[in-house]
């Protein structure tokens, strides 16, 4: 049996908002095994990236643990959690804002290794110039500042800067979301190729669920701080078993005319319930075209419903 890279078991993480608890991740318990992608969907506000950042510790989680390498992290303080960062990396949605605007490309991505004390000025300048080749770029961009990059090259520099410490895991929060069609696919198959190159585990939060098929070995579909749905992408898409996901996978257009004018469409209605006063039962109970009345009384654990995929709903 491969043991998991990294294990989640029941993990919260609760903010106060005007003396109200917002539940933004209310129970997680998943797996991520060495060298797979972990696909993260759902809705905006369903808590995809409070947990990424609970996972990397950037935000501490309300309870609940998170074992990296058979080690709980929870207990990590000061040098510990530095530490960490060797193994545990993450690109940001943005390409914009998440790079400082008065520091050079190659000041950028040399970051993580001054801060680490891993290498001198010589290794460090010639690591950086290793890096930006890696992810596509030339290696005399090492001088210019993110106004001079498009916001594709911005997003590769930080790449290359998660890259730095070589990681085994690194969380990607939605690394496609503010770039053009056109240039999400490049990063995607920069990604992929990253990952054979190098052996990265990766857990991808997007919205973009072709995107996600693509990519990742498992998808997990969130809803409102809960997993709805784990499954192995071909499962998950070839035959979703939450009413969810089955809403989710039928907004995906086919780009057959035909088939796109049979096929049945699940319709959501309704709006997502605030986290601040989730339902009582399921917390899709009140958009759910197929609720039962026990739906609205009791919360269904996410539990196998075949080999290898589970689903967190009273009717399976």
């Amino acid at each position: 049996m491969i043991k998991p890279l990294l294990q989640v078991k029941n993990l919260k993480k609760h903010f106060e908002h005007k003396g109200e608890i917002v539940r933004a991740v209310d129970g997680v318990s998943f797996d991520v095994f060495p060298q797979e992608t972990l696909g993260l969907v759902g809705e905006s506000g369903c808590g995809k990236t409070a947990l990424a950042r609970a996972l990397m510790r950037l935000y501490e989680p309300s309870s609940g643990d998170i074992f990296f390498k058979g080690e709980s992290v929870l207990k990590y303080k000061g040098k510990a959690i530095k530490a960490l960062r060797h193994d545990m990396q993450y690109i940001f949605q943005d390409p914009f804002s998440s790079l400082n605007p008065r520091m050079t490309a190659g000041e950028i991505i040399s970051e993580p290794l001054v801060i680490h004390n891993t290498l001198n000025s010589y290794g460090r300048q010639k690591r950086v110039q290793e890096l930006l080749e890696l992810v596509g770029l030339r290696p005399e961009y090492t001088s210019r500042f993110p106004h001079e990059f498009s916001g594709g090259q911005r997003q590769r520099i930080g790449i290359a800067r998660s890259l730095a410490l070589n990681p085994r895991l690194v969380v990607c929060d939605e690394p496609i979301a503010a770039l053009d069609v056109s240039i999400q696919a490049q990063i995607i198959n920069l990604l992929k190729y990253l990952q054979e190159e190098m052996g990265l585990t990766y857990l991808f939060i997007s919205h973009d669920l072709a995107m996600v098929k693509y990519l990742s070995t498992r998808v997990a579909v969130m809803y409102l701080g809960h997993f709805m749905e784990l499954a192995p992408s071909a499962d998950l898409y070839k035959n979703p078993q939450h009413p969810y996901t089955q809403g989710l996978l039928s907004a995906i257009p086919i780009p057959d005319p035909m088939i796109e004018k049979k096929r049945a469409r699940v319709l959501l209605t309704g709006e997502v319930p605030s986290p601040i006063n989730p339902p009582k039962g399921c917390v899709f109970c009140t958009r759910c075209p197929k609720v039962k009345p026990i739906c609205f009384q009791k919360r269904p654990p996410l539990r196998e419903v075949a080999p290898g995929h589970s689903a967190a709903c009273h009717l399976l």
